[in-house]
């Protein structure tokens, strides 16, 4: 199946996706591949999207991208292709330009590829943190939904839009499964603070397929939201969000799997996420998806006033303003990892 196609007056294709372009011919797409040409496309895929809508600065071993314009902080990480092994003093620089910029002292890579990285980011006083990566194989038939409960993607004129680009604000806050008392309340407040050009700019991404976003939704509006992002066949699902007291539902499987059979139907060969633990990677595994490597992610130690949740990923640029509203890390949260 072919990607669609373009929105008319699209700009032309950006230098990221052409370079992904590249690298996914080259690794044949839609061919059967083994795993480790699955973790080289995640690997081009992580590098070659944020260019998008970053500048890159080569650092040593690593690679900062710098936003351009209005946008979203985006990570490290370790350049792709031959490079020197990561040490301490590259993510020390990295660190600094980070202050410098004003951006999050952010790294995120794929375990395999940069095995070399969680020393040095270690050694240079960040705390280390590793997730399941997952694969999509054959995906499985839709859970059930609960009574009253229905899951759709959104289009960009949707007028549920911005309650659900709220959920995960009010979901990264309140880490795990477990069911708590946050609801609708705390999501309506998010979402009647929200940023006028942050709300223009998810739509855009919608308009442009740049991003899709789906949500489960109830009587109250939505309940869960997530998103993936599409580049040369290969998609990320990043920051599915599901508001406390809506929990332990089929929520998040049900929007995770909208996610990936539309991503699947858009002409996504291969689609990916990451999972807090192997708790919730579970999950996942039980819609059709397989462990297939480590995601790292590198960030200053917490201290009391921050909160770690995951919304992983190299794709994740709308977890910021999530992040912000909700009082989390800005480089942890997103309306698909917006990443």
């Amino acid at each position: 199946m072919r990607s669609p196609p373009p929105v008319q007056g699209r700009c032309p294709q950006p230098p990221g996706k052409s370079r992904l372009a590249v690298r996914a011919r080259a690794l044949r797409v839609g061919s059967a591949v083994s795993d480790s040409g699955i973790i080289e496309r995640i690997d081009v895929f992580c590098d070659a999207v944020p260019r998008e809508r970053a500048r890159a600065e080569a650092i040593g071993a690593l690679v900062l991208f710098v936003p351009m314009g209005t946008g979203f902080p985006y990570y490290a990480r370790p350049r792709t292709g031959q490079r020197p092994a990561a040490t301490a003093a590259d993510v020390r620089a990295v660190r600094a330009r980070q202050r410098e910029l004003l951006i999050p002292e952010s790294f995120e890579w794929v375990e395999r590829t940069a095995p070399d990285m969680a020393a040095a980011a270690a050694e240079a006083g960040l705390t280390v943190h590793a997730h399941p990566l997952l694969v999509l194989g054959s995906l499985a038939p839709a859970p059930r939904l609960p009574e009253r409960i229905g899951v759709r993607i959104m289009s960009p004129e949707d007028p549920d839009l911005i309650l659900a680009w709220a959920v995960p604000g009010v979901a990264f806050n309140y880490p795990g499964t477990a069911i708590g008392e946050a609801s609708v309340t705390e999501r309506d407040k998010i979402a009647a603070g929200h940023d006028a050009a942050t709300i223009e700019l998810l739509r855009d991404r919608l308009r442009s397929r740049e991003s899709v976003l789906a949500t489960a939704s109830g009587p109250n509006g939505p309940l869960a939201s997530g998103s993936y992002q599409l580049a040369d066949g290969t998609a990320e699902i990043t920051g599915i969000g599901v508001l406390p007291a809506s929990r332990r539902r089929g929520l998040a499987a049900s929007v995770t799997r909208a996610l990936a059979a539309h991503a699947v139907a858009s002409g996504a060969r291969t689609v990916f996420l990451s999972a807090t633990d192997a708790t919730v990677a579970r999950i996942y595994t039980r819609l059709g998806f397989r462990e297939i490597g480590t995601a790292m992610i590198a960030e200053p130690p917490a201290d009391g006033s921050l909160l770690y949740s995951v919304c992983l990923s190299s794709l994740c640029p709308a977890r910021l303003t999530w992040a912000r509203r909700a009082g989390v890390r800005p480089d942890r949260a997103e309306h698909s990892r917006v990443r």
